[in-house]
């Protein structure tokens, strides 16, 4: 694994998907594109494919399933990835974003196929709705790292659930500029981009992790908070009095 790109071998580098498997995504699709999505049944595939119902329930538990045939064991290696020792680094967000450009790389393992599968959610909005469900998988699993990350830090659940979220806007946001395009465009250079930002915007500044949670004012450490309350429509100058009366000035 390339941690800097976010490159990694399946979570069992042996496990090999059975031609079966592959036999029914094909036929699946070869159907949906000549009849559409709606007018293809479990039974057209399974007969086009050569195969009982048995085996197609074997391998997904629904047509929808046979749309989107390597999330799971993408989301496999991502939670595998997720979970491996970090040597310590003081800043969660790379990593997250890391593991995000997993799932870049299944769609790019299969150009075509997944331009393919592009067009035919775009259409059908029931696959729209089911590629939504799954895409919200991903950010929970993001999240739960995140969590357990920032668990001692205050806000940390609210900055985990907010972070996650945008990282995985930020790489659909590239994902689905190369597939707009038909493969067109560099995939893995937009989705860097998009992924740079979130890490400007979310990642943790130098010195951050280890920062004092005491607010520090005018040079002084503030162990509790000082709240004022001035009328509204008071001049300025009385809004500043008060604060610094608040503050012990003269």
């Amino acid at each position: 694994m390339n941690e800097a790109s976010g490159r990694r071998a399946p979570a069992d580098p042996s496990a090999v998907r059975p031609p079966m498997r592959d036999a029914l995504v094909a036929a699946a699709f070869r159907l949906f594109t000549e009849r559409g999505y709606e007018e293809t049944t479990v039974d057209d595939i399974v007969a086009l494919a050569g195969v009982g119902r048995r085996s197609f329930f074997r391998y997904f538990p629904s047509k929808e399933d046979v749309v989107f045939p390597d999330h799971e064991r993408c989301l496999a290696d991502m939670r595998a990835f997720l979970a491996e020792p970090d040597d310590g680094a003081a800043d969660p967000v790379p990593r997250v974003c890391d593991a995000a450009r997993l799932v870049l790389r299944m769609y790019a393992e299969n150009p075509d196929f997944s331009v393919q599968r592009y067009r035919l959610t775009r259409k059908v909005p029931g696959l729209r709705a089911y590629e939504l469900s799954v895409v919200r998988r991903y950010e929970r699993a993001l999240a739960g790292h995140l969590r357990d990350r920032w668990a001692d830090r205050p806000g940390g659940t609210l900055r985990a659930e907010v972070t996650a979220a945008a990282v995985v806007a930020a790489h659909n946001n590239g994902l689905r500029s190369w597939l707009r395009s038909d493969g067109g465009v560099d995939a893995e250079a937009a989705v860097d981009q998009a992924l740079g930002y979130v890490q400007d915007t979310f990642g943790e500044t130098p010195g951050e992790a280890t920062a004092p949670t005491a607010a520090v004012v005018a040079g002084r450490t503030a162990q509790d908070v000082v709240v004022v309350v001035s009328r509204r429509g008071a001049p300025m100058w009385r809004v500043v009095q008060e604060i610094e009366s608040a503050f012990g000035r003269d």
